[in-house]
């Protein structure tokens, strides 16, 4: 797998975490399950299959140990479940789980099995899941439904808290971005001595926007150059226009930070998607939730609250709060950069297929920019 800074290049001002990835803060873990099944025409039900689960872990006891968390959306056009709950709380309960638009509801069925599988007590209780989702119909039979619960529960098994994997993988499998082939995304920022980190479902955007470190790599390999799979969708079928994608954001934290802090620090994604060349467009859903570790062990978990008494919890001050909403846009800004050089070029359904962003053809852009990798190092 190859990432944006394995090229030698950089983005941003702020240092990135020891694997810049949001695994960077302390905790979280990462699992996905990637099916890639067939080829040629779509028969429903049979494929060509090209989908998946990601499961973003905050901390292992999280069903016990709930953290706060904050949500922000910029267009509307999608689904993150469970934001009611978490508007009203300020807390999140659950994993968090991505996947594509038709599997929502399975997958969200799925990690209140999971629950259900791990706990001990005997106590009937309820769970408001958190699954986002963007749609990868394009190139995979999105209407044969071929995500099941125990694709999550394999992505929940696997989830680690080292590197993570990167590219068309677990919920980005069948993604495009600015017309490339996308997918899963992670990047994250060191801000003094905490940790933001993003990871990122990325299928939207259209190619002549994208923008890398303020470089216009999007009018420089145009379609004419590097055919888009809207087009060929478009020509078969009639599909959607470039640019009615969507990217799901989730930020994480170890700052300790209040609901309302978090809410301001999940709109700040919007400007590291703004910053690679995203509008949050008309059709997008472009749906962004922080959370953060950074009070872990301090809140009752709604399922099992029993105590009166006052808890006592931590916050930044609002005066340091400004450096880390830009860690959590640069951090949003590099996944999406990840995403896009990590995936390869993939062939779906009809043989509609998303060219991966050359990686040469980047280097060659960027340091015509003066952004290249003499310039970077």
């Amino acid at each position: 797998m190859t990432r944006y800074r394995d090229l030698d290049l950089t983005v941003g001002q702020l240092p990135p975490g020891p694997l810049n990835a949001i695994t960077d803060v302390e905790g979280v873990a990462v699992g996905v399950t990637t099916l890639i099944e067939g080829d040629g025409p779509l028969r429903i039900g049979a494929g060509p299959i090209r989908t998946g689960v990601t499961a973003i872990v905050p901390h292992p006891a999280i069903g016990a140990e709930p953290v706060f968390a904050g949500c922000h959306r910029l267009n509307g056009n999608g689904e993150l479940t469970g934001l009611e709950w978490v508007r009203e709380s300020g807390q999140l309960t659950t994993p968090i789980a991505l996947t594509n638009t038709h599997s929502v509801g399975v997958v969200r069925d799925a990690l209140v099995a999971a629950e259900i599988r791990t706990r001990t007590d005997p106590a009937v209780y309820w769970s408001l899941p958190v699954v986002g989702e963007t749609y990868d119909g394009t190139l995979n039979d999105i209407n044969g439904m071929h995500v099941k619960p125990e694709h999550l529960f394999a992505a929940l098994d696997s989830a680690s808290t080292g590197p993570v994997p990167e590219g068309s993988v677990g919920g980005g499998t069948g993604m495009i971005c600015h017309e490339f082939k996308g997918g899963t995304g992670t990047a994250s920022r060191r801000v003094g001595q905490w940790t933001v980190g993003a990871l990122v479902q990325a299928n939207y955007g259209r190619r002549m926007r994208l923008t890398v470190d303020g470089v216009p790599v999007g009018r420089e390999v145009p379609v004419t150059e590097v055919p888009s799979p809207w087009d060929e969708e478009e020509r078969l079928a009639g599909g959607p226009e470039p640019g009615m994608g969507s990217i799901i954001a989730i930020l994480a934290t170890d700052a300790p930070m209040l609901p309302h802090q978090l809410e301001r620090l999940a709109q700040r994604a919007g400007l590291g998607i703004a910053r690679a060349g995203g509008a949050g467009e008309h059709s997008s859903g472009d749906i962004f939730l922080a959370f953060s570790t950074g009070n872990r062990g301090r809140l009752e978990s709604y399922k099992t609250e029993a105590a009166t008494a006052p808890l006592e919890v931590s916050m930044i001050p609002d005066g340091a709060i400004s450096d880390l909403f830009w860690g959590a846009i640069e951090a949003t800004e590099e996944a999406i950069l990840n995403a896009l050089v990590a995936a390869e070029t993939m062939t779906g359904r009809d043989g509609i297929t998303a060219h991966a962003l050359d990686h040469g053809r980047l280097v060659e852009i960027m340091t015509t920019y003066g952004r290249g990798p003499a310039v970077s190092s």
